[in-house]
């Protein structure tokens, strides 16, 4: 390693037992030695296979009680889907070979567990061996309220109707000064730490993510990737961290920031950003997933060089991100994912949810039209 980085640091690195002080003083580093060893903890960790998976996004409906200011997809009126139109959109994701469907919508005022249950128990009737990754930390957390349940009690519901992992989304910054500016109605830092780690306990895997690019601090990004870590090492549910930088358009905090002459991040601090993840998470959370449509189909392959090794999921009807502005698109082939992984000199691999290996890839139509969502 060129001794740029300090030698007690990358000692630090390797171990798993990085700090916060470790993350700050990774921000200095010249970004190109930073990407370097971000990418030899990657190597180290798995290799040189790039993941994917074939899923589905599947947003229920657009109404929602919330007021969060980042968010271009709420509405009040929007139309809520019906579980046969749901079931329809899956018997759609279950002929394009899609292993996972990702259904996540709006907070109805008054729909209470029953529905989300009702949900998975008609998808699991018709297709056992389809994966549920469903429900945010905010609506597992809404519904129970709604319901007058205790979140455990929520959650040892879900699982037992058929989901299977949690979407580690609804966590933005995970520190209340920035949520209490973008999301005052929102669950707090400890009752989503509390919702993930009670879904781990009833079994329930679940992904993390991060928003960044908007009001919060660069400590408070360390920060919270320490809380993942945190987190991590007392439960071991979490199967991926995602880094998602905000996308300023069509959005009330946006504007904002626009009119402030603050616009998306720059495509280097996004590539650092996957490298801190990469070099605090190591030991702990082995996957890294850049999101190519935040950050577009270019820089996600080189964001493969930084310390990411999955590129989430091909894509239909992805609408939250576009509707933020992010610009690359609705849907991707399988042909063409594993055309960028190649391109970025890495091997492709379709993965399942759960990052196994999905059997009897080689009987698969090549030229099939494949299922969606940017998996979180």
């Amino acid at each position: 390693m060129n001794n740029r980085i300090p030698e007690d640091l990358i000692e630090r690195a390797y171990q798993g037992k990085s700090t916060k002080e470790d993350g700050l003083l990774l921000l200095e580093v010249p970004p190109f030695e930073l990407f370097r060893f971000a990418d030899e903890l990657r190597s180290l960790t798995v290799g040189d296979t790039v993941t994917y998976v074939v899923n589905r996004n599947i947003n229920f409906t657009s109404r929602c009680v919330g007021t969060c200011g980042f968010c271009a997809f709420r509405t009040n009126d929007g139309k809520v889907l019906s579980i046969e139109e749901i079931m329809e959109k899956v018997r759609e994701a279950e002929k394009a070979k899609a292993t996972e469907v990702c259904i996540q919508g709006g907070l109805l005022p008054d729909v209470g567990l029953d529905f989300y249950q009702e949900i998975v128990e008609a998808i699991k009737a018709e297709f056992p061996e389809m994966h549920i990754h469903a429900f945010s930390p905010m609506e597992v957390y809404h519904a129970s309220r709604v319901s007058g349940i205790k979140v455990s009690e929520a959650l040892s519901k879900l699982k037992r109707s058929g989901l299977d992992t949690m979407p580690g989304t609804a966590a933005e910054i995970l520190s209340d000064r920035v949520r209490k500016i973008i999301c005052p109605s929102k669950l707090r830092t400890a009752e989503w730490i509390e919702v993930v780690t009670q879904a781990h306990a009833a079994g329930i895997p679940t992904t993390a993510t991060m928003m960044y690019g908007h009001v919060e601090t660069p400590e408070e990004r360390i920060e919270h990737i320490l809380t993942i870590r945190e987190i991590q090492k007392e439960t071991g549910g979490i199967t991926e961290f995602v880094p998602l930088p905000f996308m300023p358009y069509n959005n009330p905090v946006g504007e904002k920031m626009i009119r402030e002459g603050r616009y998306a991040t720059p495509g280097l601090d996004d590539l650092k950003i996957y490298a801190i993840s990469r070099i605090l998470l190591h030991g702990h959370v082995d996957n890294i997933q850049a999101s190519w449509v935040k950050l577009g189909k270019k820089l996600s392959q080189f964001a493969l060089h930084c310390g990411a090794n999955d590129l989430g999921g091909t894509l239909m009807e992805e609408s939250i991100s576009r509707l933020a502005g992010a610009p690359n698109g609705e849907n991707i082939s399988v042909e063409e994912l594993e055309w960028m992984i190649y391109g970025a000199g890495r091997v492709p691999k379709e993965r399942t949810t759960l990052y196994k290996g999905v059997r009897e890839l080689a009987s698969r139509n090549p030229g099939r039209i494949t299922g969606c969502g940017a998996s979180e």
